[in-house]
């Protein structure tokens, strides 16, 4: 970035957007002494691993890996570059960007993205009331929707032509390499020469539009047999396929807070036009965790509806897996009459559907259902199998309450005493505790030495020069007067590892300065990973007392052993805490 916010402006921001309030936002936390944790927003995960810092207003997955302060975590959650990220920050703390200062080429490249797709939205749609799309609206006509909700969704056709969407955008001052980048239009190369042509012809269309109401992609669908019945837009610069959710711009207005999700787009049309407003559907790929957070901002509880076939009943068991992770609410409609939503409604009416939404199970009861569908309960063996496999579910859960409730139906049910029940899930919680207190320990370990292996590799270094170089960072950034002292014994030449280099270059380009090593002021200048290996060696290092003897100490093993062990993890692994008393034991001998 040539250009840069001022530290000034940075800090008045980020006092304004209090790291606590805005993830909060995104992830439910709860308090653990001075800190805060929850599961983390960028990858899947039981156990909280994501945890927020309110005195050094930054956070820091020990899972992932993840790291940074309030702009880098905005730029995450929500797919921006640095700039609009701090955009988005600034319009929600009522604060003014600065005129000048920044590179803002990419928030117009995302602007150009943004309304090359409104345009072609506006074609497609102009073209179904045309001779050229009637084919498409005696298609729409045909499964019911009104003209009204072809509007309101902006709904259209894309000619049986190779070239009818790039003609018309070149008319509008678009160029084809744009809309390529759009994945409007697809390209080939024949002896030298590129051809362009568009990526949807005779296809009935239906744009995506998120949730700040951009159009960033689209679904079209054949009319005939021919296949693939569907293709989608795939990932661009303002479009993430594990982020693309049908209908949240319209459904995360809904005042109850309950989300229905449906397998796809055309199911959720026909459920808004029937009065279920808040209807969604992901977008030609599986529910993903990211998704799954998306939802969470705005609505408390998910009502699951995918397809009654082997396939729909896949995808709900790891939708609730993954709704469950997060710790969101749902519950799961039981489709009979119809194998998706759209028949029922057809078949019975939107009040068949409403029923069915009534009598939903949640997942407790759902998972108990499809058990007690898969054992013969008249034998006993069939009923010793059925019991342990429902003591396994409500070991799942942390709700006493539910537990209670659900073994005394199961001892009902099957007259066996409750108590028994209760004694199993019990057993078996305990076991899925030690369990996952052992995977996340060693997650976090092998997060710890894979980041530390992987830059050995890729710097052909050994662990031992690695961690000589995490650790004066970090004594730079908890004692950069350490640097007046030690200037002329390193250099950023002399560290093995590129992020390491290229942190330590800004650490005492700022301490020449003399300008603040807060993070927020690293955000702009690092990229996500160099600003999360920056986090991760603060973190890793702030409970170690530096003098300058470790920093010396430090610099001699990055310039002695640089050169004498290449292959990675020859010197075998070690904790900061073992390297820290090795320096110790050193002196003292």
């Amino acid at each position: 970035m040539a250009n840069r916010f001022s530290d000034e402006f940075l800090a008045e921001l980020r006092m304004r957007c209090d790291i606590e309030q805005t993830i909060s936002s995104y992830v439910q936390l709860r308090r653990r002494g001075k800190n805060l944790v929850g599961l983390c927003p960028f990858h899947n995960e039981k156990t909280p691993s994501f945890t927020v810092y309110p005195d050094s207003q930054s956070f820091y997955c020990f899972g992932c890996g993840a790291g940074g302060e309030v702009i880098s975590f905005i730029r995450r959650a929500e797919n921006l570059d640095f700039t609009e990220a701090v955009r988005y920050l600034c319009d929600k703390a009522s604060m003014v960007m600065p005129s000048e200062g920044y590179d803002d080429s990419l928030a117009q490249k995302r602007k150009r993205m943004y309304e090359i797709n409104k345009e072609a939205a506006r074609f497609f749609n102009s073209c179904l009331f045309t001779d050229v799309g009637k084919e498409g609206l005696e298609y729409f006509k045909s499964r019911g929707y009104k003209k009204s909700t072809i509007t309101k969704f902006g709904m259209g056709y894309a000619p049986n032509e190779w070239r009818a969407l790039l003609t018309h955008l070149k008319s509008k001052g678009y160029s084809y390499e744009e809309a390529y980048e759009a994945n409007l239009a697809n390209k080939s190369e024949k002896n030298g020469k590129v051809s362009f042509y568009d990526s949807f012809r005779n296809r009935v269309m239906v744009p995506i539009i998120d949730a700040r109401g951009n159009v960033v992609a689209f679904g079209g669908r054949v009319l005939d047999d021919s296949k693939p019945k569907y293709i989608n837009t795939s990932d661009t610069f303002i479009y993430k396929k594990s982020l693309g959710v049908f209908g949240l711009n319209f459904a995360k207005n809904t005042t109850d807070k309950k989300l229905i999700l449906v397998e796809g787009y055309m199911d959720a049309i026909t459920l808004h036009q029937h009065g279920f407003s808040n209807a969604i559907a992901c977008l030609g790929t599986a529910l993903t965790s990211e998704m799954a957070h998306l939802l969470s901002r705005y609505a408390d509880e998910v009502i699951l509806c995918y397809d009654a076939d082997e396939a729909g009943q896949k995808a709900t068991q790891r939708a609730i897996e993954i709704f469950k992770s997060i710790g969101m609410k749902l519950k799961v409609i039981h489709l009979s009459g119809g194998k998706d939503p759209d028949e029922i409604i057809r078949k019975y009416g939107p009040e068949r559907f409403r029923s069915l939404i009534d009598g939903a199970a949640n997942d407790i009861e759902f998972a108990l259902i499809r058990l007690r569908d898969s054992f013969q309960l008249d034998t006993s063996d069939g009923k010793m199998r059925y019991l342990e496999k429902a003591a396994e579910v409500l070991a799942k859960t942390n709700n006493r309450i539910a537990q209670d409730v659900y073994a005394g139906r199961l001892a009902e049910e099957l007259s066996i005493s409750k108590e028994s029940i209760m004694l199993r899930v019990e057993q078996l919680q305990k076991k899925n505790v030690r369990l996952e207190n052992k995977n996340r320990f060693a997650q976090i370990q092998q997060r710890s030495i894979s980041e530390n292996n992987k830059a050995a590799l890729s710097n052909d270094v050994n662990i031992k020069v690695i961690k000589a170089e995490q650790m004066l960072i970090g004594a730079l950034l908890r004692n950069p007067e350490f640097y007046e002292r030690m200037k002329s014994s390193v250099k950023s030449e002399d560290f093995s590892v590129n992020e390491h280099r290229r942190i330590f270059s800004l650490i005492t380009e700022k301490i020449k300065q003399q300008r603040s090593l807060e993070l927020t002021f690293f955000a702009q200048e690092l990229d996500p990973k160099e600003l999360d290996t920056l986090v991760r060696i603060s973190k890793q290092h702030e409970q170690l007392v530096f003098t300058l003897s470790v920093c010396a100490d430090c610099v001699r093993i990055m310039k002695q052993q640089k050169e004498k062990e290449t292959k990675a993890g020859s010197s075998g692994e070690i904790s900061d805490e073992e390297f820290a008393q090795y320096f110790h034991k050193k002196r003292n001998n």
